[in-house]
């Protein structure tokens, strides 16, 4: 089996533990991995609040931690196949998809090297003739990043990329479940010449890594992406250190057809929002709203494609859909699955047993129409499991888009450009796609609404996420202060 370590303090080291990693695709183990527990965890943090308070860093200026990750963007896209299969291996996400987005990953860190050195402070225009004041932004601090095991070197750009760009430093929490990419990608780290303690890499369980990684008095900042259950966790041990959060949490994203859109398109992106990545992924378009008048039409053309999906090897090229990351994700679904249908939703395809091993389970529609109080609606699966609901006019439609605990992202089909600006205004979620699904750029800020979480991640206003402001009064008179008990 392969082998990877914990990376803190610039050297890699194997950890109080060790445990096995699985591959979805087989449910055999295929690799170990070094655990940090309570003194791995200490040492990470302790190396990265040395490496923020050292006179190396604080001096390093911002074009010089802008070059550190262009270098680390050039690494990436040199090792992208590498890090693509690893990413395979222990997740089970399809190669096609992993190759396109770990190669994606690179531009996420150019972006943020090019901003490293634009994140300037303000002068104000202060009512008092004899005052200069400017706001000077500076680097929140120690920062702790906690990424799911999917999309994850995705999901660490969005975080280390802008942590990096305004002088914070890092430790890098991957995923108990599979961390293998996000381990080998700190080799990357130490290549690309980031000082020791800069950028830390560990992983763990919770009780012994998450808990103390959160809770810990030198952590001044937690960026978490993940489920909302393990969010009030996080919130509740930052009251030890009063960290500052930001939240990148779940979603049961809307996905709406309206009569007039273009089908053809509306179906592929249909089975792009919901079964690309088997379904695990947080802007997963799990509710479909259709017209009640195009509802069969539509629901048969997404069945035949539907039909057409190819479920395989996660490592073979033509593979279009592999196995869940976890066994114990299957068996939730599974159980969502059979009581929606108990509560009275209609199986449409799927829901059914997949002759392989590993962790499969199968493109799967169910018409909850009747019941839109069902199980399916309502819980996030993180898996491939579409329910549909449909409406009968607008008003209705942003309804039943709104009717959710969640609000990260949604999905609008239709060709009249006035209802796409009405129903724009007034769905409640923190990204909108329109005749579109899943698309993302370096760019544009992404985050949600509710249960999904808050703080933006992507864009300028990720980069500020890591910063706090520091307001500078400079009294530009020579004259003596006059009256020492009148607040100026």
């Amino acid at each position: 089996m392969e082998s990877f370590a914990l990376y803190i303090d610039g050297r890699f080291d194997e950890g109080a533990a060790r445990f096995a990693s699985l591959n979805p695709a087989t449910g055999e183990p295929w690799a170990e991995m070094a655990e940090a527990r309570t003194d791995e965890v200490n040492r990470a943090v302790a190396a990265a609040s040395r490496a923020f308070h050292s006179d190396g860093w604080r001096a390093m200026s911002a074009g010089a931690r802008g070059k550190l990750l262009w270098r680390l963007a050039e690494l990436v896209e040199q090792h992208a196949d590498h890090l693509a299969r690893l990413e395979t291996l222990d997740t089970g996400k399809i190669i096609r998809e992993t190759r396109a987005q770990v190669g994606y990953v690179a531009e996420y860190y150019r972006f943020y090297a090019g901003l490293a050195d634009k994140m300037d402070g303000t002068t104000l225009s202060i009512d008092k003739p004899d005052m200069e004041t400017w706001i000077k932004r500076e680097p929140v601090g120690v920062v702790a990043a906690i990424i799911p095991w999917n999309s994850q070197l995705f999901l660490s750009a969005v975080k280390i990329g802008p942590a990096i760009a305004a002088g914070c430093t890092v430790v890098v929490k991957a995923s108990e479940a599979a961390p293998a990419p996000l381990l080998a990608f700190a080799r990357l780290i130490d290549e690309a010449g980031f000082p020791p303690g800069v950028c830390n890499i560990i992983t763990g369980f919770a009780d012994e890594c998450g808990s103390v990684l959160t809770t810990h008095p030198d952590v001044d900042h937690i960026a978490f992406t993940g489920g909302a259950e393990t969010a009030r966790h996080i919130i509740r041990n930052s009251a030890e250190n009063l960290a500052r959060t930001s939240l990148e949490l779940g979603g049961k994203s809307p996905f709406i057809v309206f009569e007039d859109a273009d089908l053809e398109s509306a179906a592929n992106a249909q089975v792009a929002a919901i079964f690309s990545a088997s379904g695990q992924s947080c802007v997963a378009g799990s509710r479909l709203l259709v017209a009640e008048s195009i509802k069969e039409a539509f629901i048969e053309k997404l069945t035949q494609k539907v039909s057409g999906i190819v479920i395989g090897c996660p490592q073979q090229p033509e593979t279009q859909f592999g196995p869940l990351c976890t066994e114990r994700q299957k068996n939730l679904i599974e159980q969502v699955v059979n009581r929606s249908l108990e509560q009275g939703a209609r199986l449409v395809t799927g829901h059914y047993a997949l002759d392989r091993p590993g962790f499969y389970y199968p493109p799967t529609i169910l018409d909850c129409a009747a019941v839109p109080q069902a199980e399916s609606v309502v819980q996030e699966l993180f898996g491939p499991v579409l329910s549909v609901l449909t409406f009968r006019d607008e008003a209705e439609a942003i309804a039943l888009a709104n009717a959710t605990e969640y609000g990260l992202a949604a999905g609008v089909f239709t060709q009249n450009l006035t209802r796409a600006h009405r129903v724009t205004r007034r769905l409640r979620c923190g990204v909108v796609w329109l005749n579109t699904y899943r698309a993302v750029s370096p760019l544009a800020p992404f985050g949600g609404y509710g249960k999904s979480g808050f703080g933006r991640e992507g864009g300028i206003d990720a980069a500020l996420e890591y910063t706090t402001t520091k307001t500078v009064w400079l009294r530009t008179s020579d004259e003596p202060i006059d009256d020492p008990f009148v607040m100026r």
